[in-house]
């Protein structure tokens, strides 16, 4: 099972090239950053997890210019969107820059994606909410046919184009990894309809969500696919890492604090340490 972290990178964070350069030379096999180009003063849309949104959340630098920040001062590790909110960018652009990320990390972007949860942010970006998940789908299938495609075409309900030429390809064929990220009720669709890997959150206990992973995997085998799984703020208790590994999860990401380099090491001493117990490493 593979270990990475993520951060919520802001101005007032370590730096994503440092997180992603401490990560590597501690053997993590990957480091993950979150996306919210703003949040909305109004503040209508409660905090899903209940009480005072964090301060970091509107003071995240842009995900895609952290990941190339990252995996300019770095060789090997795995460098991820944790998750990009597709739906409120064009996807013409967003393949583009998807692309370009891969082929100046030499292959190494996982691309996590997600509809978002904060209605005034969506309607700002031009987004209806209610149409949220249909959007991240035509956005994802209309960026494949770029990856994909010399001249590429595509037609949905919501994005629309013809014969374009797009360069740079990604490296990784026929595209980097996604990493469908949700809770939802329908996630499972979603992940099977243009996904590589199920990103869900820690929600509840465990039963149920391994319950679903073992859902995903007979769906998926099904249909001939191999689908993995990234479960994304992932608790760092060593009984519980040990069943993940034992239920043959892919990869586990851990969080550390916005915040400087002390606060940063404390968490990730604390994770190596957890993981070390059930003979876990990065």
């Amino acid at each position: 099972m593979h270990l990475g972290l993520a951060i919520f990178a802001t101005d007032e964070s370590v730096d994503p090239g440092w997180l992603a350069n401490r990560a590597e030379a501690l053997g993590f096999e990957s480091v993950f950053f979150p996306e919210h180009t703003h949040i909305p003063a109004s503040r209508a849309t409660p905090y899903p997890v209940g009480g005072e949104l964090p301060r970091e959340y509107s003071r995240l630098l842009d995900p895609f210019v952290a990941t190339t920040h990252a995996a300019a001062v770095t060789e090997t590790i795995r460098i991820g969107t944790g998750v990009c909110l597709v739906a409120q960018h064009d996807p013409i652009t967003c393949a583009k820059v998807v692309a370009s990320v891969d082929r100046l990390s030499g292959g190494r972007l996982l691309f996590g994606v997600g509809a978002g949860w904060n209605e005034e942010e969506m309607r700002n970006h031009g987004v209806e909410p209610r149409t949220r998940f249909a959007l991240v789908r035509e956005h994802v299938e209309a960026m494949q046919a770029i990856w994909r495609d010399d001249v590429a075409s595509y037609t949905g309900r919501h994005v629309r184009f013809e014969r374009i030429w797009s360069w740079p390809k990604p490296v990784q064929r026929p595209h980097p990894p996604i990493l469908v990220g949700g809770n939802g009720e329908r996630v499972l669709d979603r992940v099977l309809a243009y996904g590589d890997h199920w990103m869900p959150n820690v929600v509840g206990g465990d039963d149920a969500l391994l319950a679903r992973v073992e859902e995903l995997r007979a769906r998926a085998a099904e249909a001939g696919r191999q689908i993995g799984v990234t479960i994304n703020a992932a608790p760092s208790r060593p009984e519980r890492l040990e069943r993940y590994a034992l239920a043959g999860i892919e990869r586990c990401i851990f969080y550390v604090p916005s915040a400087g380099p002390d606060e940063v090491e404390a968490k990730i001493a604390r994770v190596l340490a957890s993981a070390a117990t059930v003979g876990l490493a990065p």
